[in-house]
């Protein structure tokens, strides 16, 4: 060709006018080469004359022919008649490409411009489509068998043109969807269509055992008088972009799906339906056996025991597995899943391999599965967090596509994510069963024996995610045949609040050995509250623990304290910012106590009010935590709760017992979002059979005339076995009454699980127990006493004090 001869300039440039290719007569027409032309803007190089850029064109438009100016690399501007045509369909709106014929240029010295050479631009065009053009095209006859392919689609599919003459679709794509696109290809011969577009799955000879994703798209091709001749279809290969976008898909979706609860196990199935069957057709999830119970895991160098947290499967059931969740399998050091464990890195193996066959050599039963179920291919992941291996997944196909990189990093990084979840799971599990026995054993594990009432209680902690709260309650025998009542809420969840109450219910108990009132009793417990708040504040200047029992995030407290006496039918309450109590009389009413709410624990200042209510025997009292009112459950008033709550505790019941579960069933969920404690006691009373009074005068004569009075009293009691016990108590008692206090005196006997002797006076004077020396003519009375009786101590009153023993004896008929 000489200098003057045209040379055909071929560009390809994609719908947003980018230069994607740029042929070798380019770069002599124009000088520009082609790694500086490809990549900019086709706009900076070539200038259309008239109208928008063919590329920005609409999408029902497939060609184009004009005018158009190039710039020269040495600055000269050639105008030239150019021509485009659209490779892609038009939905995809895909590459165009530009040929220009150029006449002289920067080697032959340029004209300004050039006429257009059809037959030139035919066979340039023919030359790159078949030769050099990235899109892989193939041409079909109208009986749809193939009559020419171009070299990219030779790649492509593996077989040359030659061996491609004369097939079909389906003799060259296996898989499903070849036979659906060829009636779609049938169908645009038969019918005219201009062009449709699709994505097809299947294997190519060129890789037959990998699944390949198509783009392709079809166009009819047309004679001069508008006849079907045949069809040309453009392929491209997009099976990575596919693949990415899926596994983007199913890690959006695991990381919403996994981990949904605080569950071990549940956690475990979530990983497992996350991936079956997109990327495996079964998985295994395994935990460490030591972990599940708490212990730290140890070196993988023996046997290792693996407990099977989930099973899923393409098939129904999982007939695969050889364990079933919750059972346990013991995996001795050479197998893949204790290597994999062992090194912390994720394998890939086929059945073939040696270790795969080692393994199963030694496990026939699961190596008969593997025959039955056809695997082919096994990816092992360890379960890690926090630098802590907690167990392995397992991951299996049966078909013969293997295991790639890419799906090992998608399984590693779905794994990962589960790990944490699985981890989260495993502590707060260990914390929540380590809180639950704390409190369990600092709950009452009985009714103490006791005549005032009878009790039923019932505890349910929390089923969300905050686990254990401080809810607690008490049931206290007290003296004068007494009893108190106690329910408490501490604020907050966890070990911390469980201890807290510990604490606190250690607090009441002791308190209510002194026999305080309740109101008095609250103000006590208000300022123990506030010292370990105090306590909480300087730990925490030391820097102490997070979770600390006296977190200052969980002091805080209320709680309901009464005092029922069964001789005088009076009921003594007190509440510290606690929910009121409800009372059922023998004849099914039930209403709340008007009591004064009172300050919550721990605010300290304020004072707390009792309220003394007389009881008739068989009445109902229903001391309870505000998790029982499921206010956090349902979305409800107070006191439309506290309403239902009166209305369950009206429904007749066979028992206490039954009462409590029917009152937690009506009222909570299964899994309520709060703890929730529950104590109902009916009251007794005691007869007047069951106790005398005998009021005494401050004259040392009385003493003698009170012994006699008890003894006579016994004796009609059928207790005359513990006259000369109970006439020492009471003469050593009422002498110390007349001697050292003040009258009005008066002795009392009460006959219920042990002989109760007390003797009130109307001084505030607590009594002590002394060692006397030998030359002393008293003061040994009450270590008498207490050497005599089961047990003695004081209570006050509002008008004085009572000195009182115990001494055991048959029980009341």
């Amino acid at each position: 060709m000489n200098a003057e001869a045209p040379r055909t300039a071929v560009i390809t440039v994609d719908e947003f006018g980018i230069v994607t290719g740029w042929n070798r007569g380019a770069e002599r027409a124009l000088g520009h080469a082609a790694g500086d032309a490809v990549g900019r803007r086709v706009g900076e190089l070539v200038v259309l004359e008239g109208g928008a850029p063919f590329w920005d064109g609409p999408p029902e438009r497939d060609d184009w022919l004009g005018w158009l100016s190039v710039r020269c690399a040495d600055g000269r501007v050639l105008r030239v008649r150019g021509a485009g045509h659209r490779l892609m369909d038009r939905d995809t709106r895909g590459q165009w490409v530009l040929v220009a014929p150029i006449e002289g240029g920067i080697e032959g010295g340029g004209a300004a411009g050039a006429r257009p050479l059809p037959r030139e631009v035919d066979r340039a065009v023919a030359d790159w489509l078949f030769s050099r053009s990235p899109v892989a095209v193939t041409m079909y006859d109208t009986d749809l068998r193939c009559i020419r392919q171009n070299a990219a689609m030779t790649r492509l599919t593996g077989i040359t043109e030659a061996e491609r003459k004369g097939k079909r679709l389906p003799e060259v794509l296996s898989g499903p969807d070849a036979e659906p696109w060829e009636r779609r290809l049938r169908q645009v011969v038969e019918t005219g269509e201009a062009a449709f577009s699709g994505e097809m799955r299947g294997r190519l000879p060129s890789n037959p055992d990998q699944d390949r994703v198509l783009l392709a798209t079809a166009s009819a091709l047309r004679g001069a008088d508008g006849q079907t001749l045949g069809l040309c279809t453009t392929v491209a290969d997009v099976t990575q972009q596919v693949r990415s976008r899926e596994r983007l898909t199913l890690l959006n979706e695991a990381s919403t799906r996994i981990g949904s609860t605080l569950d071990v196990m549940r956690t475990a199935r979530e990983l497992a339906d996350a991936v079956v069957p997109r990327l495996a057709d079964w998985v295994t999830v395994d935990l460490l056996e030591t972990l599940l119970e708490g212990d730290e895991p140890g070196p993988f160098t023996g046997v290792v025991a693996l407990r099977r947290a989930a099973n899923q499967s393409i098939i129904e059931g999982a007939p695969e597995a050889v364990r079933q969740p919750g059972e346990v399998d013991f995996y001795p050091p050479y197998t893949p899943a204790v290597r994999c464990m062992a090194t912390g890195r994720s394998t890939r193996h086929r059945v073939a391999d040696r270790d795969m066959r080692d393994w199963l050599a030694r496990d026939p039963a699961r190596a008969e599965k593997f025959r039955e179920y056809g695997f082919q291919s096994i990816m092992g992941v360890p379960v890690r967090a926090r630098g802590m291996t907690l167990g392995i997944a397992m991951f299996y196909r049966r078909t013969k596509d293997p295991f790639t990189e890419d799906d090992q990093l998608l399984a590693e990084e779905l794994v990962a994510r589960a790990a944490i979840c699985l981890d989260n799971a495993r502590r707060f599990d260990r914390e929540r069963t380590a809180a639950l026995s704390l409190q369990q054993s600092l709950l009452p594990q009985g009714t103490p024996a006791q005549a005032a009432v009878e009790t039923a209680s019932r505890y349910l902690p929390a089923g969300g995610r905050s686990g254990l709260a401080g809810d607690w309650f008490d049931v206290i025998p007290l003296s004068g045949a007494r009893v108190a009542l106690v329910v408490g809420d501490v604020v907050g969840h966890g070990i911390g609040a469980a201890a807290t109450m510990g604490r606190l219910r250690t607090a009441v108990r002791t308190l209510a050995d002194v026999d305080l009132p309740p109101d008095e009793l609250l103000t006590h417990l208000d300022d123990v509250v506030i010292r370990l708040a105090a306590e909480a504040e300087s730990s925490d200047a030391r820097g102490g623990p997070d979770d600390a029992p006296g977190d200052p995030a969980i002091l805080g407290a209320t709680c309901t304290y009464a005092v029922y006496d069964p001789v005088s039918r009076i009921c003594s309450l007190a509440r510290a910012g606690h929910p009121p109590p409800a009372v059922v009389t023998p004849d099914g009413g039930a209403r709340l106590l008007d009591l004064p709410a009172g300050p919550p624990l721990g605010l300290g200042d304020l004072p707390f009010e009792a309220v003394e209510v007389e009881l008739p025997p068989g009445s109902l009292l229903a001391l309870y935590t505000d998790g029982l009112l499921g206010l956090r459950d349902r979305e409800r008033e107070l006191d439309g709760a506290l309403a239902e709550l009166c209305r369950t505790l009206a429904d007749r019941a066979p028992s206490l017992d039954a009462l409590c579960d029917h009152v937690l069933g009506d009222l909570l969920p299964v899994h309520p979002a709060d703890d929730a404690a529950l104590l109902i006691a009916r009251t007794q009373a005691l007869g007047t059979d069951r106790y005398a009074v005998r009021d005494l005068s401050a004259d040392p004569v009385t003493v003698a005339t009170a012994r006699s009075w008890a003894c006579r009293q016994l004796d009609a009691w059928g207790l005359a076995d513990a006259s000369y016990v109970t006439e020492l108590v009471v003469s050593e008692l009422v002498t110390n009454a007349i001697r050292h206090a003040e009258g009005p005196i008066q002795l009392r006997l009460i006959r219920d699980r042990t002989l109760i002797c007390e003797v009130s006076d109307a001084s505030s004077t607590a009594p002590h127990m002394r060692r006397a020396r030998l030359s002393d003519e008293g003061g040994r009375g009450l270590l008498l006493v207490a050497q005599l009786t089961q047990r003695w101590g004081t209570r006050h009153t509002h008008t004085g004090k009572t000195i009182w023993c115990e001494q055991p004896v048959g029980s009341p008929a």
